[in-house]
């Protein structure tokens, strides 16, 4: 997870949609540099949500999914006179993003048995529809953070 990259500065919208989040989460997606496939899987899953959601454009509903995925606080560890608290924090807009990323790709990839670009329309729909297990771990993060209120001073 370390590595800095400067792709939010060199970042291309994708071709199809002319978004820019659509093609970081393609990146995101992307398994050995196939980008192609990448591409592919990504399209296919936004033409499922099409034909399932036919009234709603496939693109609005995955801006709305990743939306609705994003977390606003989450626990970070700080020591304290030798003890370890999970100290609630704001999340800034560039680490919700990658995170929501994140769990939807996680989401999808733990899902077994099916092609992937079902199993991303489906984590999407139910991104949108404030379920599944993508907005499962928001609301997780979301309690831990106020499970852990009381060390909210501890953020400087």
């Amino acid at each position: 997870m370390g590595r800095i990259t400067a792709s939010s500065s060199q970042l291309k919208p994708d071709p199809k949609f002319r978004s820019v989040l659509a093609s970081k989460f393609i990146n995101c997606l992307m398994y050995d540099g196939k980008k192609a496939v990448a591409q592919q899987v990504f399209y296919d899953a936004l033409d499922v949500i099409q034909a399932k959601m036919g009234d709603r454009d496939p693109i609005e509903v995955f801006h709305q999914a990743l939306e609705n995925v994003k977390p606003h606080v989450e626990v970070r560890s700080r020591r304290v006179g030798g003890a370890a608290y999970q100290v609630p924090m704001q999340v800034n807009r560039n680490r919700q993003q990658s995170l929501a990323i994140r769990w939807v790709l996680s989401a999808v990839r733990e899902k077994k048995g099916r092609a992937t670009h079902q199993k991303l329309a489906e984590e999407l729909m139910a991104a949108y529809n404030r379920e599944g297990a993508a907005v499962t771990k928001r609301e997780n993060v979301h309690r831990m953070a106020d499970a852990n209120k009381a060390f909210a001073h501890f953020a400087w």
